[in-house]
């Protein structure tokens, strides 16, 4: 039976005058002999369709050659403050004697599809106009859990500013602290105007 937990929403106005700077360069990969797309999404850690997109300049796809450039979905900076996320909440969860999460870049990358959803869409909410629910969401990308949970928030400038939004909420720390869960993925966003969209997601992956 799967069981799923909703934190709600935290949203934090701001003002914009100094938004949070992310800024990274893209990165290239040469081709080896025996690549394909799939490897290289899977050695950068980004979703195929992304590395697609990102590289228009391929005819076929399905058709690289060795010498050739692909160029690297450029994820690096948002990856910092969700990687430094996913540090705090296991500082948490070891005060209370909870086992830390392992962090899973598969459902980073639904995490961050949610959080750039939010901006594009203009909407804060955990049902998403485009991919319905979170649960639906992670598992029409393809991810099987027995037990899942969702905490988002708007606004915060930092991780340490999120993550202490969240702890200072019951249901977002319920989530954070359930040792149900065993993996996590965070989502970072920020629009033209700074200001901020983060996601966490939870999940007991299930094998069957």
């Amino acid at each position: 039976m799967k069981k799923f937990l909703i934190g709600g929403a935290i949203a934090i106005l701001l003002s914009t005058a100094n938004p949070l700077n992310v800024q990274a360069a893209s990165q290239v990969h040469t081709v080896l002999p025996g690549d394909t797309l799939w490897k290289i999404a899977q050695k950068y850690e980004v979703g195929l369709s992304e590395l697609i997109d990102q590289n228009k300049q391929l005819q076929n796809p399905n058709i690289i050659y060795p010498g050739m450039k692909i160029m690297i979905p450029d994820m690096e900076a948002g990856r910092i403050f969700e990687k430094e996320v996913i540090r705090l909440v296991n500082i948490e969860r070891e005060k209370v004697g909870v086992k830390p999460l392992k962090e899973n870049w598969q459902l980073s990358r639904v995490a961050r599809y949610k959080s750039k959803d939010m901006k594009e869409q203009g909407y804060f909410s955990h049902t998403s106009p485009i991919y319905g629910s979170p649960f639906e969401m992670i598992k029409n990308f393809g991810i099987k859990y027995s037990y899942a949970g969702e905490n988002i928030a708007k606004g915060q400038r930092s991780p340490q500013e999120v993550v202490h939004s969240w702890m200072n909420s019951s249901g977002h720390r319920r989530n954070i602290l359930n040792p149900n869960y065993t993996e996590i993925g965070v989502g970072f966003a920020k629009d033209e105007r700074g200001t901020t969209y983060w996601t966490q997601m939870f999940i007991k992956p299930r094998n069957w």
